[in-house]
């Protein structure tokens, strides 16, 4: 544990600690007044209510248009299932700006809305709301379809045997069993939708601001570090909260359940009733997954060929934007996103080892504190890089691991969800012969554990660099005017007007989006656990 909680300690914690103090501390005394002074003033009223109730609407949106899909996928079996599941997880990887550029494209000025039938639902909530659909949409799919393809339908079935009606037994037996999946599914969608950022920030305009958008515009343009320092502090308690009540949900799930083989429970669609769902699955996927995707690579093109991304070639070109030419920005983020996939890879797997071999209050809490840099502000933890990681020994402001630094704390949660189930699979008598047999500690696990959990580690690796790829909060702070990452690239250019930077900005979302979509079709392909939980 020590590794991962010094990695902790250092590169979140103390920048986070850092940025809280400048905004409440004044000569040396804690200023605690600055919460009601803050939390008093109207504007700020406005933005904690519109990032609560949005997060509600896009939890209760998601869960209406995902469940559905969610059942499809656990019980039905058609041609083209796995590739249609690794294609709903697409939007999963992608990183918000992408999302966000993908329904610029489809709902903004010059849309395919706006083209067709001269309708714009940019900087209005509807785009928000949809756009957190997209990116969600497997969550609730692979988490609750996943647990849904586990339960025995003999039990559903034996319930209409006595009387039941088929929504009754739906009620009475399916239900009750995947509550606590659909719970964790639907906590897992308010977080990531109460701590939005880059879809708020591209499509809402100025209209919108979630806590996550106010932070960074009190501290990037306001500088006003008390108000984004109690801004901070209200979002780290609510994501301990939702945390919380999630971590109940999913041990209350493990505990419940009798599972059975998924192979057993899909059967190929029978009947009018069940074709007219599986059609109206696949529709809504081609609408809301499909088809911003389309029309963000079609306005990538823009009419006139490559001309957009041979435009990414010339430093001349963006010369108002960027200090070299865009293109450099894939192979920065290729480079950043190797390097912080290799720190979580190294501190995630520690931690997942060593949540396996501890039990106790202590080891939840530091698995809590694992999965924090999912929901803290990664605005603050940017910010806070800058001004507490400038002096030795750990004077690190104008190098460039900082970017991996900080894309690492945002892998090692995935890392550590991942190995974590896999080793606790693992039969420690396995471990224990080997040491009986006279293998150290270190060649039992490179010969008992490694060969195991080699393929788990391949998926690990593998969300980590896709999530790394597409960080954005952070790195908006502290990547370098002449080694733009991805994002910030996208960003940049959808910030300047004129149709050369919002045709590029689209070539560079649809490179991104391509890297993210293969390394998930890879994942499908090496994935060793087939139940389909993320």
């Amino acid at each position: 544990m020590a590794v991962p909680v010094a990695f902790f300690a250092v590169f979140f914690a103390y920048p986070v600690a850092a940025i809280v103090g400048r905004g409440l501390k004044a000569d040396g005394v804690w200023q605690f007044g600055r919460f009601g002074e803050v939390l008093a003033r109207p504007e700020i009223r406005e933005v904690l209510w519109f990032t609560l109730w949005q997060a509600l609407a896009s939890t209760a949106l998601t869960l209406l248009i995902a469940l559905p899909g969610a059942y499809v996928f656990a019980r039905f079996d058609f041609p083209g299932k796995q590739v249609l599941r690794a294609v709903v997880t697409v939007p999963f990887v992608l990183p918000t700006v992408v999302v966000g550029t993908a329904f610029l494209a489809l709902l903004g000025r010059g849309g395919l809305l706006d083209e067709l039938w001269g309708v714009r639902l940019d900087t209005t909530v509807w785009a928000i709301l949809l756009a957190h659909v997209f990116f969600n949409y497997a969550v609730v799919v692979r988490t609750v379809g996943g647990l849904w393809a586990q339960l025995d339908p003999r039990q559903e079935e034996a319930a209409r045997v006595l009387g039941a009606g088929r929504f009754a037994a739906w009620r009475r037996v399916t239900l009750p069993a995947l509550a606590p999946a659909v719970a964790a599914a639907a906590l897992m969608v308010f977080l990531f939708t109460f701590t939005s950022f880059g879809v708020v920030q591209i499509l809402g305009g100025p209209g919108f601001s979630t806590l996550e958008v106010e932070i960074y515009r009190q501290t990037a343009q306001l500088l006003a570090l008390p108000t984004a320092a109690v801004l901070t502090l209200v979002q780290f308690a609510a994501v301990g909260a939702i945390l919380a009540v999630h971590a109940w949900t999913v041990r209350r799930r493990e505990r419940a359940l009798k599972l059975v083989d998924p192979a057993q429970t899909a059967r190929r669609p029978s009947g009018a009733g069940q074709w007219t769902l599986l059609a109206g699955v696949l529709l809504s996927v081609l609408l809301l997954i499909l088809l911003p995707l389309a029309v963000l690579v079609e306005r990538s093109l823009g009419g006139a060929g490559f001309a957009y991304y041979r435009a990414l070639t010339s430093a001349d070109a963006n010369s108002g934007t960027f200090l070299v030419a865009p293109i450099e920005a894939i192979g920065n983020s290729l480079r950043y996103a190797v390097v912080a996939t290799l720190i979580a890879l190294v501190v995630g797997g520690l931690a997942a080892a060593a949540l396996t071999r501890r039990a106790g209050r202590l080891v939840r809490g530091f698995d809590a504190l694992l999965m924090l840099p999912l929901g803290v502000s990664a605005v603050t933890v940017g910010f806070g890089f800058l001004i507490t990681l400038d002096k030795p020994p750990l004077d690190l402001r104008t190098s460039w691991i900082l970017v991996p630094l900080a894309q690492a704390l945002v892998g090692v949660p995935f890392v550590v969800r991942t190995m974590l189930p896999v080793l606790r699979a693992v039969d420690v008598r396995l471990r224990e012969a080997a040491a009986v047999l006279g293998a150290s500690p270190l060649r039992a696990w490179r010969e008992v554990d490694f060969p195991l959990v080699r393929r788990a580690l391949l998926v690990a690796a593998g969300f980590a660099f896709a999530v790394s790829l597409g960080e954005f909060g952070a790195t908006v702070f502290i990547a370098r005017p002449d080694n733009p990452t991805l994002p910030v690239a996208v960003a940049r250019l959808l910030g300047r007007s004129g149709e050369l930077n919002y045709g590029q900005a689209m070539a560079l979302s649809t490179i991104l989006m391509l890297v993210c979509a293969v390394s998930l079709l890879l994942l499908e392909r090496i994935r060793t656990d087939r139940s389909g939980e993320i």
